[in-house]
């Protein structure tokens, strides 16, 4: 049993270790207790997280960083790998057109990526844009957090410099962007930053999680789909 979901993969992992399942592999795609949310429900939730991994008999970590985090944990550390997430580094872009089309012509166009959710922080590329008449903003992905940008777009009057343009695969909107700017509070390993650095981008990104492996990565290869296949491939 392959789990992947904090949620999910605690009630998983104690399900399987109940059926007598053989082979346990719980991937932690950023460890959730870096949330920002109050001490105690930090401390629980790095509890809950510890005894998943602990059921498991194998954790695989996206990034160095979060594979530091494991090694603290008690009983933990020998089972533990790291498999940065992979993508095609062949990527087929589109022209962003949808995005180039929606601003007046030869601005520069800052764009992040993402679902629109607290972690995320899209909320600070509008304040940033408040403060700075000369910013262009788009704004690709859907969720939770629309009504409150779109409040924030509304009443800071952005609506002609600051646009939410929904879901799009991040291939076609990328080359519409001069700047990729990635503003998360939390993170694991975006495959976003992947593609915008293989998409030849400048980047502006909070440094947390794996985000600076990706920044200050060389060579790419380590991110190719063909070396996270194979080494998770390696796990069974």
């Amino acid at each position: 049993m392959h789990l992947n979901s904090s949620k999910a993969a605690g009630i998983g992992a104690l399900a399987a270790r109940i059926a007598g399942v053989q082979r346990i592999i719980f991937t932690a795609h950023g460890w959730p207790f870096w949330e920002q949310r109050n001490p105690l429900s930090r401390g629980l939730i790095y509890f809950f997280s510890w005894l998943t991994a602990l059921l498991s008999h194998k954790i695989i970590v996206v990034s160095d960083y979060d594979l530091r985090v494991a090694r603290a944990m008690p009983f933990v550390a020998h089972k533990t790998v790291r498999i940065y997430n992979g993508i095609d580094l062949h990527i087929q872009f589109g022209s962003g057109e949808i995005i180039r089309s929606a601003f007046p012509a030869n601005v520069k166009i800052t764009g992040t990526v993402g679902e629109l959710i607290k972690n995320k922080n899209q909320r600070a590329l509008i304040a940033e844009a408040k403060d700075n008449p000369s910013m262009y903003v788009a704004i690709v992905g859907e969720g939770e957090d629309r009504p409150v940008l779109e409040r924030k777009i509304k009443e800071y009057g952005l609506e002609n410099r600051v646009k939410l343009f929904g879901f799009v695969p991040s291939p076609e909107v990328l080359r519409g962007f001069d700047t990729f700017a990635l503003p998360s509070i939390k993170e694991g390993l975006p495959y976003v930053l992947i593609e915008a650095k293989v998409a030849g981008l400048p980047i502006v990104a909070n440094r947390i999680g794996g985000v600076s492996e990706i920044l200050e990565a060389k060579d790419l290869s380590e991110f190719s789909l063909e070396t996270m296949v194979s080494k998770t491939v390696a796990l069974y």
